[in-house]
């Protein structure tokens, strides 16, 4: 093995054992010592590929992104549209948070992060000049990026619960639809959307995403 093998094998396997625990029990709650203890290596070898837990959170956050866009496809394929695809996204990440406190701390955590915040805002910023372009014409980049801005913010809210927080039902409904509205989708489309989703089994549907989600990362990290 080369010494270039060998390094990437090193960090192959820091970002494997790292994003299997913060998958298991979770982002905040994983430790750069608990990851080195688990590969029996010291913190200067994890630093040395990355400087802080932060910058593998920033990996798994580009697998979501990546994982997302494979949905969407996928959803594309089975004759689904570009702004309901978008709405079942939102609606599985609301509902995966709400089940799963673990998945909930990874969003947060990623909405906290300067790094995976700035990366997520490019990755839609550019999906949703593919997808929404039709009701968005005449908008210039900066513009996707100021409405985008502003989704990040009503997605972050919306991923946030608590015991007084409202229904989970209401929460979407609420968020689609002002999301659906930044991007100039017409009140009667917006409407026949949200009802199309709310009318799923968001809970049981989250619950699958997240499954399937956490079987990608461990295939893509190996």
């Amino acid at each position: 093995m080369t010494v270039q093998e060998r390094k990437e094998s090193t960090r192959s396997k820091i970002l494997r054992v790292s994003m299997r625990m913060f998958l298991e029990v979770g982002y905040t709650a994983t430790t750069v010592k608990a990851v080195c203890d688990e590969l029996n290596i010291s913190k200067g070898n994890f630093t040395f590929y990355f400087p802080t837990k932060e910058y593998v959170l920033a990996e798994l956050v580009r697998m979501l992104c990546e994982f997302q866009e494979k949905l969407i496809d996928y959803e594309a394929d089975r004759g689904v549209g570009s702004v309901l695809s978008i709405c079942i996204e939102l609606m599985t990440v609301a509902a995966a948070c709400e089940e799963n406190e673990i998945a909930r701390d990874f969003f947060v955590s990623a909405f906290q992060s300067r790094m995976c915040l700035d990366y997520l805002r490019e990755n839609h910023v550019n999906r949703a000049k593919k997808l929404l372009a039709d009701y968005c014409k005449d908008w210039t980049h900066e513009q996707f990026v100021e409405a985008e801005i502003l989704v990040q913010g009503i997605d972050y809210a919306t991923i946030i619960s608590n015991e007084a927080s409202v229904p989970l039902d209401v929460r979407i409904s609420a968020a689609l639809n002002q999301i659906l509205g930044i991007y100039n989708i017409p009140v009667e489309v917006r409407q026949e959307k949200i009802d199309r989703v709310l009318a799923m089994d968001c809970r049981g549907l989250g619950k699958r995403v997240h499954a399937e989600f956490t079987d990608f990362v461990e295939k893509e990290s190996n």
